[in-house]
C-alpha cells in the first residue's frame, strides 16, 4: 500500500498554499534542489567536459526514459528523453505516417491539446501533396477511424476537461482499419495507469513537468513500440539520433531503436531534475495512486457542487472516464479563479470558462480538498470574485 504522507513529505510545498495546479507543472521535490546542485558543482563543475563520459551525461536519456517506462507500461529501451512534447508528436507523426505510405489522413479530434493540432497542421502543410488533418468531435472519433486514415493522433486525456479515452478500444479500431496509433500522455503519464505495450500503441509521447514533477520546461519523451524500433524514420534526424555522432558523418544514419528518435544535445541539468522527481515514485503503486486520485476527485466533486451551484461540472462524471483532474465551468471562470488564488488555493483557468483543477494523490489530501471547497463556497457565495484586478488577464492563465 502506497503511503502518501511519505510522498507529501517529498515536496517542497509553500505555507499556506494548496496546491491544485500539478497537472500543469507539478511542485518541487525536495530531492531536486540538493541534486541539481551536486551536478552543477561535481560534474559540470568538476569534470567540465569530460562529464559527458565520466558522468553519464550521453546515456541519460536512455537511462531516465527506462525509469519512465515502467509508469506508462512500456517495454525496456523503448523510451528516450529529449526536446519538448510538441517535438515529440511531430517525430512521432511523421515516422507514423511513413509506416503508412498509401494514406494520407491524420484523425484527432477537436478537444485535442492545441498544440498537437499545430504540430499535425505543419507537417500536413510541409508534405502537401493530398495530406490533411482531418478532426472530429471527440465522441465520434471512434466511428470516424476508417480506410482512409494513415494515424490516429489522440491524447489520452483531454487538458480542459478531463475526459479520458479509451486507449485500448481506439487502438484496436485503429488498426483494425489499417491505421497506425500516435498517443499523447500530457495527463497521463504519473495520473493514472498506463499500458501502452498491453495496449498495442504503436508511438507515444509525453511530457514531464505535469504528474511527473521535473519542472519547468522539463524533457519530454517519445516511446516506439519495438516492433517499429529499427524502422521508424525520424523526420528530425538530429546529430544524436545518429548511429555514431563522433564519427561526424556527412549523411544521416539512423541510430538504433529508439535511440533514432534523439535530436539535440540533452538538457543535462533538467534531466538530473527529472532523476530526483523519480525518485518519489520508488514505493508508488500507480493503481494505489489512481483509487487515491478518484476518492480525492469524488470528493471534490460532491463537496464544489452542494456549496457552488452556480459552477457547472464540465468533467465527466463517472471517474473511470476521467484523469486526474476536475473542471467546472462558470462565465466568470478567470476572475474565480483569480480570487482562489489570492485565497492561496491555485488551480487555473482555460478559455472560454473553465476552472480546473488537479488531483495529485502525491501530495493532496483530503484536508486540502476540504479547504479548497469551503473556500471555493465562500468566494461563490459572496461574489467575492468581482473586482477589478481579479478581470485583468495576465499572460498565463
Amino acid at each position: 500500500m502506497t503511503d502518501f504522507d511519505a510522498t507529501r513529505a517529498m515536496f517542497h510545498l509553500p505555507e499556506g498554499v494548496i496546491y491544485l495546479d500539478g497537472n500543469s507543472l507539478g511542485p518541487l521535490p525536495r530531492g531536486a534542489e540538493a541534486r541539481v546542485a551536486k551536478a552543477m558543482r561535481d560534474e559540470w563543475g568538476e569534470m567540465l567536459i569530460t562529464a559527458w563520459n565520466k558522468a553519464g551525461w550521453m546515456e541519460q536519456p536512455r537511462r531516465v526514459g527506462d525509469r519512465i517506462a515502467r509508469l506508462i507500461g512500456a517495454e525496456p529501451g523503448s523510451v528516450v528523453m529529449g526536446d519538448t512534447l510538441s517535438i515529440k508528436v511531430f517525430q512521432a507523426l511523421a515516422a507514423a505516417l511513413a509506416l503508412n505510405p498509401d494514406r494520407r489522413v491524420i484523425l484527432s479530434d477537436t478537444g485535442n491539446f492545441p498544440s498537437d493540432l499545430y504540430m499535425a497542421e505543419g507537417l500536413v502543410q510541409m508534405l502537401g501533396d493530398g495530406y490533411e488533418l482531418r478532426t472530429v468531435a471527440p465522441e465520434a472519433l471512434e466511428g470516424a477511424i476508417d480506410a482512409s486514415v494513415a494515424v490516429t493522433l489522440i491524447t489520452e486525456v483531454d487538458y480542459a476537461t478531463g475526459r479520458k479515452h479509451d486507449m485500448k478500444r481506439l487502438t484496436d479500431a485503429a488498426h483494425a482499419a489499417g491505421a497506425v496509433t500516435v498517443w499523447a500522455l500530457a495527463h497521463s503519464a504519473g495520473a493514472l495507469p498506463v499500458d501502452l505495450a498491453g495496449c498495442n500503441v504503436d508511438f507515444a509521447a509525453g511530457c514531464t513537468y505535469k504528474f511527473l514533477n521535473s519542472g519547468p520546461g522539463g524533457p519530454a519523451f517519445i516511446y516506439v513500440a519495438p516492433r517499429h524500433a529499427e524502422r521508424a524514420r525520424p523526420a528530425l534526424a538530429g546529430w544524436l539520433g545518429h548511429a555514431a555522432p563522433f564519427d561526424f558523418e556527412p549523411s544521416y544514419r539512423p541510430g538504433a531503436g529508439v535511440e533514432r528518435m534523439r535530436v539535440g544535445t540533452p538538457p543535462v541539468l533538467q534531466l538530473v531534475a527529472l532523476e530526483a522527481a523519480l525518485d518519489v515514485w520508488e514505493d508508488v503503486t500507480v493503481d494505489d495512486l489512481r483509487a487515491r486520485s478518484l476518492e480525492l476527485s469524488e470528493r471534490f466533486i460532491a463537496g464544489v457542487e452542494a456549496a457552488c451551484p452556480d459552477l457547472a461540472l464540465a468533467s465527466p462524471r463517472d471517474g473511470a472516464a476521467r484523469g486526474s483532474q476536475v473542471s467546472f465551468r462558470h462565465p466568470e471562470g478567470y476572475a474565480i479563479m483569480q480570487a482562489l488564488i489570492a485565497r492561496g488555493v491555485i488551480g487555473d483557468f482555460r478559455a472560454p470558462d473553465i476552472l480546473r483543477f488537479g488531483i495529485t494523490p502525491l501530495y493532496i489530501g483530503t484536508a486540502e480538498i476540504d479547504t479548497a471547497v469551503r473556500i471555493l463556497g465562500e468566494i461563490m457565495a459572496g461574489g467575492l470574485w468581482d473586482r477589478p484586478e481579479y478581470r485583468t488577464r495576465a499572460a498565463v492563465t
